[in-house]
């Protein structure tokens, strides 16, 4: 099989030599790293920086084209065209969510210390984390992770997500819960929505002008889903609240943004998902699942039409 790694300047930290080897090996040829995919092309493994295609060129330069493994997160970017003619799409986007989670996780335990009021200069009574209240915004892959990872403390954890079941919700372990509710009653809140024109901007000053006086707010999701006045706002009518803000809109914010001026907003610069070493991870999630669609296993990170409409 005709195999090729394509795409930004991050595809050979994504791909190990290691990982190139194994999918050389499933493919029974040598996989070549390439600027342009060529028409005979049938497997393409790419990450960040995958360039986007029209369903007619595909049709006209990508004739023979029938995979496409992504080494990275989100897909929506390029996905559509290829699956409308035909090309299944995989994305290791469970991959990048392991590090999230880590991130999200001991964000969450720290709060409970109020760590962070040493950097902030707040002064608010510790809780601990034995029976705090966290809010898990968002049950895809990353929020799920965060549930199972604070399934090891003593904590109670409310979630919402919309779209699953009240099985979901029972077997994480968590509660199911509003919004108003999360925002109301939740020592923490963490944003994992997906981001789509559906999520954007619905954590608006109804919701979080909720947050307890000495609430913390968490964001590894996406910056455009909050409203960045009514945080401001409740920012700045109690200083014992805190933001921890790893995502924003716009990213980067603006040196001049109000919210940079605020004492008790820590922003990180995205460094909750994937860096370093944990990019290859990625590659390896994408080494594995050729490896199952070649064998006639069923895959585990297949991308459909349908998930790209609730899917980050």
């Amino acid at each position: 099989m005709k195999t090729v790694f394509f795409g930004g300047e991050a595809l050979k930290r994504v791909y190990t030599e290691e990982t190139v080897d194994k999918i050389s090996g499933l493919s029974d040829s040598r996989a070549v790293f390439a600027d342009d995919i060529p028409s005979d092309t049938e497997a393409v493994f790419s990450t960040w920086g995958m360039k986007a295609y029209t369903e007619e060129q595909i049709k006209t330069l990508l004739p023979e084209l029938k995979y496409i493994f992504y080494g990275a997160g989100t897909v929506q970017s390029f996905a559509r065209p290829f699956l409308k003619n035909g090309v299944r799409v995989f994305s290791a986007w469970q991959a990048n969510g392991v590090p999230v989670a880590e991130f999200t996780a001991a964000q969450i335990i720290l709060c409970g210390k109020r760590y962070f009021d040493v950097f902030t200069g707040a002064r608010g009574a510790p809780h601990g984390n034995y029976g705090l209240k966290v809010g898990v915004i968002g049950l895809g892959v990353i929020g799920k992770l965060v549930c199972k990872t604070l399934g090891q403390y003593k904590l109670d954890v409310y979630a919402y997500d919309k779209f699953l079941p009240d099985e979901v919700f029972g077997a994480l372990g968590v509660k199911r819960a509003a919004l108003e509710e999360i925002f109301s009653e939740c020592d923490v809140i963490s944003n994992h929505l997906a981001n789509n024109p559906q999520t954007k901007g619905i954590l608006n000053a109804a919701l979080i002008s909720r947050m307890k006086s000495d609430a913390y707010f968490i964001n590894t999701g996406r910056g455009a889903q909050v409203d960045n006045d009514a945080l401001y706002s409740a920012l700045c009518e109690s200083p014992l609240r805190t933001a921890l803000l790893d995502v924003t809109y716009p990213e980067p914010l603006p040196p001049e943004h109000k919210l940079r001026m605020l004492k008790n907003v820590i922003i990180s610069p995205h460094i909750a998902g994937s860096l370093g070493c944990e990019v290859s991870r990625m590659g390896e999630y994408m080494c594995e699942e050729f490896g199952r669609v070649l064998n006639g296993e069923p895959p585990l990170y297949e991308v459909t039409e349908e998930m790209l409409e609730v899917m980050a």
